[in-house]
């Protein structure tokens, strides 16, 4: 059997960090005189519990090293207990919420999903926009470590094109991910203060663009308004988050080297190139459609189809206008667009820019043998042959994530669903988009008025697209638990 102890020494841990964070809410509440500050303390003193707990009952064990079996447990246990740790504050708050609907809001900002069953966000508690907030920019750097350290050494879906010589074993991953995580942090930090300030200077409020900021580096997409980033009205605010987005859709990695004076990585990466590319052909094609279809003037045309089409392609899920209304083509572009999502040790989601680099060049090769069946030809990216392991684990990647849409799609539809709701919403959790199509949950809607069922299973499916599928679909297999 797996050993467990490391692996709960670890959640303990997290779980402490994660009951001091609720701290900050719970200061904010008490600054503006709101009653809920007694929630989140009572939430951290729960939280802080269960962390103590666990360390202490498991104290004493190796945990500075994990097997490869430990690492899937560890990966998916931990965002699993702190999505259910996050939710604690949402379930007694004053909005009511029932733990179905609590446990999706903290699922979806954990996962930077950013869908959300609160409505009224107007008039909720300062405390609990602003832990929807921290929610997903704690998300958003785990995610990125996650991918840079974790997700390369256990080979998930072709990101060992990713692995370094530091992670190449799984006894370094966690004492080297803590280093990792110190210089990734700083880089994380230092741009979300960067947004926060060049949101303030262009109208926003100090909270206001201290929320948008971490949400939009981490391309969750929570908004303390109900209509989004539309409540401003303002084309410097949608400019400036529609910068920060592509910030947060691009390798940190690269971030980090840049500020050691290596800018060529950055600059080279054939990721990069393709994500902006995607991104500014989808960005034409869309400015096109609205521009010759609806009354709108040039700028506006041109900032509505930008925000949409990089909002939905980076999963930030943030909303300036009801792109419903625009017509089917702009509907089908964004549905396509939520599968693409950015690129590999980012903030954001989806099946990553370098899955599609790696399947395009795959699917060439397969062509240049149909013409030519005795010639040699191999598939490259980034100017290097690709590993049969790596074509293998994408194409195995590509599949499970299709069949887990189009099964989550068929779940919710048997509950009821109508087809684009349940096809939009199914792709939308497990891409972590936010919002779907439609008049249920699109731009304009929100997930409340799903039955409880299908916000279990949306939940599941943001867990399960956020990990990667293979590292929550691995630990569901009877062999894993086998000596």
């Amino acid at each position: 059997m797996v050993a467990v102890g490391p692996v709960l020494y670890i959640v303990g841990m997290l779980l402490s960090i994660l009951a001091v964070t609720m701290c900050i809410p719970a200061a904010v509440d008490l600054q503006a005189g709101n009653p809920d500050w007694q929630v989140f303390i009572g939430a951290a003193a729960l939280t802080l519990f269960v962390g103590v707990l666990l360390m202490l009952t498991t104290r004493g064990r190796d945990t500075t090293t994990v097997n490869l079996r430990q690492a899937f447990l560890l990966t998916l246990l931990s965002w699993f207990s702190i999505a259910a740790a996050g939710s604690f504050p949402f379930i007694f708050s004053k909005l009511d919420m029932s733990v179905a609907d609590a446990f999706f809001e903290s699922m979806s900002g954990i996962t930077t999903t950013g869908s959300t069953v609160i409505g009224g966000l107007d008039y909720a508690p300062p405390g609990i926009l602003i832990w929807r907030a921290i929610l997903q920019w704690l998300g958003g750097i785990g995610i990125i470590v996650m991918a840079l350290a974790v997700l390369p050494m256990l080979s998930v879906g072709g990101m060992q094109l990713f692995r370094t010589e530091a992670f190449d074993t799984p006894d370094k991953v966690l004492p080297r991910a803590a280093t990792l995580a110190g210089g990734i942090g700083a880089i994380y930090l230092g741009v979300t203060f960067l947004c926060a300030m060049a949101l303030w200077l262009a109208g926003m409020s100090g909270f206001d663009a201290v929320a948008h900021a971490m949400t939009t580096i981490a391309t969750g997409g929570y908004s303390t308004h109900d209509a989004s980033v539309g409540h401003f009205n303002s084309q410097l605010v949608e400019w400036i988050i529609i910068a920060g987005m592509i910030v947060g859709s691009l390798p940190f990695v690269y971030y980090l080297q840049t500020v050691r004076g290596d800018i060529t990585s950055l600059i080279h990466d054939s990721q990069v190139h393709w994500f902006l590319a995607i991104a500014a052909a989808a960005t034409a094609a869309m400015f096109v459609w609205i521009y010759g279809t609806h009354s709108f003037e040039l700028e506006p045309a041109l900032r509505q189809a930008a925000f949409s089409v990089v909002s939905i392609m980076t999963g930030t899920g943030y909303t300036n206008a009801d792109f419903g209304a625009w017509g089917g083509f702009p509907l089908v572009l964004l549905l396509v667009l939520m599968f693409i999502g950015g690129c590999a040790g980012s903030t954001t989601c989806g099946i990553k820019v370098f899955r599609v680099q790696v399947l395009f060049a795959t699917s060439k090769v397969q062509l240049a043998r149909l013409l030519h069946p005795h010639g040699v030809f191999i598939p490259y990216y980034n100017r290097k042959p690709i590993p049969e392991t790596v074509t293998g684990a994408v194409m195995g990647f590509f599949f499970f994530y299709i069949a887990s849409c189009g099964l989550l799609a068929t779940a919710l539809g048997a509950l009821g669903l109508d087809f684009i709701t349940a096809l939009s919403g199914a792709v939308t959790a497990i891409s972590n988009v936010g919002p779907g199509l439609g008049n249920v949950i699109g731009a304009t809607g929100n997930f409340d008025g799903l039955p409880d069922t299908a916000k279990w299973l949306l939940s599941f499916g943001m867990l399960l697209g956020r990990l990667e599928l293979f590292t929550v679909l691995v630990i569901l297999t009877p062999a894993f638990w086998r000596r």
